[in-house]
């Protein structure tokens, strides 16, 4: 299997890990994920979703945005407060994964609407347009449906 191109996340987590003298086994059961798959993660084989290297990076005790960036999820260039902007609402453990993905989207939008450059907020990958209406399940059985986001001339 070739190695993905994650940056030099999966060397920067294996030395992280060493310098908080955790074996791989500790650092795994810390995340609460797979032994292989964070020993797959740090061979650069795996590509770990946002969920899962917030995790890694609150067991090891570092800032997610770090590891974020190095995973190619952030862009390092990014103004810092859309940077703590995305990572409070990646780690809100009140969220599921769905209605961060819509939230990132619509703060994203708000972004180009203002004039600033598209980023990576939509990991999603669905191809939406930005300027769609999203629903997303709120997990007691209703929907949360945020607004249109108007078009940028008023139309």
């Amino acid at each position: 299997m070739a190695s993905l191109n994650v940056g030099n996340l999966g060397e920067y987590l294996r030395e992280q890990r060493r310098n908080a003298q955790l074996s791989l086994r500790q650092l795994a059961d810390a995340a609460g994920v797979s032994n292989p798959y964070l020993s797959q993660i740090e061979r650069g084989l795996r590509k770990p979703s946002a969920e899962v290297l917030q995790q890694v990076a609150k067991a090891l005790r570092i800032s997610a945005e770090t590891l974020y960036v190095r995973a190619g999820i952030l862009d390092a260039e990014r103004d810092r407060d859309e940077v703590e902007t995305c990572a409070v609402i990646l780690a809100d453990p009140t969220l599921n994964e769905r209605q961060k993905q819509v939230l990132l989207q619509i703060y994203e939008s708000f972004r180009k609407e203002n004039g600033f450059g598209a980023g990576k907020a939509d990991d999603a990958g669905d191809g939406t347009d930005d300027h769609d209406t999203h629903a997303a399940d709120d997990g007691s059985g209703g929907t949360i449906r945020p607004a249109a986001v108007p078009e940028a001339d008023g139309g």
